[in-house]
């Protein structure tokens, strides 16, 4: 009897709370309407500029995770050399960063809603810098891999932190474009660190791979000065019950008044409901491990799921170990394996950019199908390769055309669909615990990618790596929800009303392009 009177208390505040959701939404509804009716005109001019600057500078901390991928690649032949380390301390060198990051990832989720999403982004460049000073530094073995550790913790902080922040802050209409910039701040790392390697190959063993890592500090160095530049994200500050501080930023966002107060209902509506949630009993973490709620569930699969296939398909890998893998196609001497890693960096880095302009006006899911399908093609061609024809000028082709398939889909949407799918609520907590996700499963590829490959051949590594890709074909497919143009507010409504309002927001969207197409005419 007390567990029924107890349910129906919790089924009439849920009620409650959804008539609330409904009448704002209402007013929401009526003040565009007006908004339209009156021919208010939204001068984005300025704040798309403001709002571009902000991106910018909170992706700095992903350059620090590319030059880490990139530098290391090359950097492990010399410190190999200088420190006598055998393979399997060469695994875990390389992979225990992405393990350790989960530490930061899961840290972030909980320091981005106490200390704000700016300041755990100030946090993830004091980490990196305490570590890089160390692996620069580093006598020993045992103390590269302390500082190492550091610098994972960092590189953690900042996976999470940044997408987060650049989707609260981020207009509907570019949020998918303008949250592809760490994933294009990481591939400008890869790079740096390729050429990196390049540069300082030809400085003694035992100083060369110390400037190479030492080199990495320098972009944590100017994200201190960028902190004094970027505000707060306006959805945390309302959280806080901050409204005049968020609406300070809203308006440099929109740079209109009735669309600042608009946007501002909203959010307060996200966090009025979050509010409503904690009252009756539901931690974060309860109701992320264990959702009861269909809607939730869901988005934990679509976006954790696709953080997961990010790395299990090799990417990290093939990267980290690109100068280990043409060696084995036949590409002989340092010098010619690091150059040709610097065309990896260069194909990864101009198609991320490519998929900047596509992402917002093709759609995530169209780009992670063309992604996702060539990615599968490319590994298994890679396999054939390896295993019968010993081919380097072949093996590094199909190489470049992978990382271009995976820089133009899955690289850049994972981190998009990920950070924007998720509820006010949850979105850092769920955000981190997808970064834990795709670390954890960076590391442990990349700290089993050598003993598998003498187990099985480097051929038969690359042909299992196919075989995840053509899986993540099928999630994609079946679990990913097209996201392009809808505000946070509308998917976590397309989520959580068991398909209608996804088939509502269809209809919408095309609705709007017949009316495109009939202005046009």
């Amino acid at each position: 009897m007390e567990d029924d009177t107890a349910l129906t208390l919790v089924d009439n505040k849920h009620n409650d709370a959804m008539m609330e959701e409904d009448t704002m939404l209402t007013r929401v509804d009526k003040h565009k309407q007006q908004r339209q009716a009156n021919g208010h005109v939204i001068d984005t001019k300025n704040s798309n500029k403001y709002v571009f600057s902000c991106v910018i500078f909170a992706s700095f901390n992903s350059v620090i995770l590319g030059y880490d991928v990139g530098v290391m690649s090359g950097a492990i032949l010399f410190i190999q050399e200088d420190l006598n380390i055998s393979e399997i301390q060469v695994e875990v060198l390389v992979g225990i960063l992405s393990i350790v990051s989960l530490l930061g990832s899961l840290a972030g989720g909980k320091s981005s809603d106490v200390l704000g999403r700016k300041w755990t982004i100030a946090l993830a460049a004091i980490f990196f810098q305490l570590g890089g000073i160390i692996m620069a530094l580093s006598p020993s073995y045992q103390v590269l891999m302390f500082g190492r550790i550091l610098a994972g913790v960092g590189i953690g902080f900042g996976v999470m932190i940044a997408p987060v922040y650049i989707t609260e802050i981020a207009p509907s209409v570019a949020r998918g474009s303008l949250t592809s910039f760490p994933e294009i701040f990481t591939n400008f790392g890869i790079l740096l660190g390729y050429v990196s390697n390049y540069v300082f190959s030809g400085l003694p063993v035992h100083y060369s791979w110390r400037v190479m890592l030492g080199v990495g500090i320098l972009p944590s160095v100017f994200i201190g000065f960028t902190l004094f530049l970027i505000p707060e994200s306006p959805r945390w500050l309302v959280m806080q019950n901050r409204l005049d501080e968020a609406r300070v930023i809203l308006s440099k966002i929109t740079e209109n008044e009735s669309e600042v107060e608009e946007k501002l209902e909203e959010i307060q509506l996200a966090a009025g409901v979050s509010k409503v949630n904690q009252h009756e009993g539901k931690a974060i973490w309860k109701e992320i491990l264990n959702p009861s709620s269909p809607g939730v569930r869901q988005m934990l699969i679509a976006g954790c799921g696709i953080q997961c296939f990010q790395q299990i398909t090799g990417i990290d890998a093939t990267v980290y170990y690109s100068p280990t893998i043409f060696k084995e196609a036949g590409i002989k001497g340092n010098t010619r394996l690091l150059a040709t890693t610097v065309a990896v960096g260069f194909t990864k880095t101009i198609f991320i950019l490519a998929a900047i302009f596509l992402i917002d006006k093709v759609g995530r899911k169209p780009l992670l199908y063309v992604s996702t399908i060539g990615m599968t093609f490319c590994l298994f061609c890679l396999s054939i390769t390896l295993t019968f024809m010993q081919n380097g000028n072949a093996a590094i082709l199909l190489v470049c055309v992978n990382v271009a398939f995976f820089s133009i889909g899955i690289g850049p949407i994972c981190w998009v669909l990920s950070s924007e799918i998720f509820p006010l609520r949850l979105r850092a907590q769920a955000s981190g615990l997808g970064a834990v996700g795709n670390r954890v499963s960076s590391g442990v590829v990349t700290m089993s990618f050598l003993s598998v490959s003498h187990a099985i051949t480097f051929g038969g590594t690359f042909f299992v790596f196919s075989v995840i890709s053509a899986l993540s074909v099928v999630f994609v497919h079946k679990y990913v929800p097209e996201t392009k143009g809808k505000s946070l507010e509308q998917i976590e409504m397309l989520f959580q009303n068991d398909g209608e309002l996804r088939r509502e927001l269809e209809l919408g969207d095309a609705e709007r392009l017949m009316q495109n197409e009939a202005d046009r005419q």
